[in-house]
């Protein structure tokens, strides 16, 4: 194997945990209001044990990258081509840790009946996996069109959420002992529109891994 063939096989296997770490984050995030909707404790639980996982894929991306750096001495695109999965992998990261606190903030819930339905919450979620699905695709294919896509779907989960937060003040006004799980609902929101931003995160590097150039897509 020449040192061209050996360095494009590294980076395969680094685009890969990459991808097993998104789908990890992607899946985490779901089971995550499923166990809000369900007032599900166990597996809420079982969301904050198994984030050990995202924890070790992100270090064994960066262990990866920085032998490949190392190894190989990449430079321009293929340095660019490390760094951003480095970037990319910590975002990934943050958005399962989302999922944990969004199943802590579901533990504290508890089984009290929620004091509105969530359908905002559920389309915010929606939103949200959706933007990760999309970043996953752009990323595996350097799409920078599908990268676009995700800054407008981030436009639509920060509607939602100045949406849900309104409604869950007026809520909180006239159910003044229901203020704990309001703000627990208010958390949940806020962990859902920060899991968004961390998308377009990625988006704007897979922008700079394709263009060389960094653009800012939620102005």
């Amino acid at each position: 194997m020449s040192v061209r063939e050996k360095y494009e096989a590294d980076l395969q296997l680094l685009n890969d945990r990459i991808i097993e770490l998104g789908e990890f984050a992607h899946r985490a995030l779901g089971r995550s209001l499923e166990a809000l909707e369900g007032h599900n404790i166990d597996q809420s639980l079982a969301i904050m044990d198994e984030d050990i996982k995202a924890n070790r894929l992100e270090e064994e991306i960066n262990d990866q990258a920085i032998l490949l750096i190392a190894k190989q001495q990449p430079v321009a695109t293929d340095l660019r081509r490390v760094i951003v999965a480095i970037k990319i992998a910590a975002d990934l990261e943050r958005i399962a840790d989302f999922a944990v606190n969004i199943a802590k903030s579901t533990i504290r819930i508890g089984n009290d009946a929620l004091v509105k339905p969530i359908e905002n919450i559920d389309q915010m979620y929606r939103k949200t996996a959706e933007m990760i699905e999309l970043v996953l695709e752009a990323y595996r294919d350097e799409d920078i069109i599908k990268a676009k896509q995700i800054a407008e779907l981030d436009d639509k989960v920060d509607a939602l959420y100045g949406q849900t937060i309104q409604e869950l003040l007026s809520v909180s006004a006239t159910n003044p002992d229901k203020l704990p799980q309001i703000t627990q609902l208010s958390f949940i929101c806020r962990y859902l529109e920060r899991a968004a931003d961390h998308v377009t995160n990625i988006s704007e590097n897979i922008f700079y891994l394709v263009k060389g150039t960094r653009y800012e897509l939620n102005k």
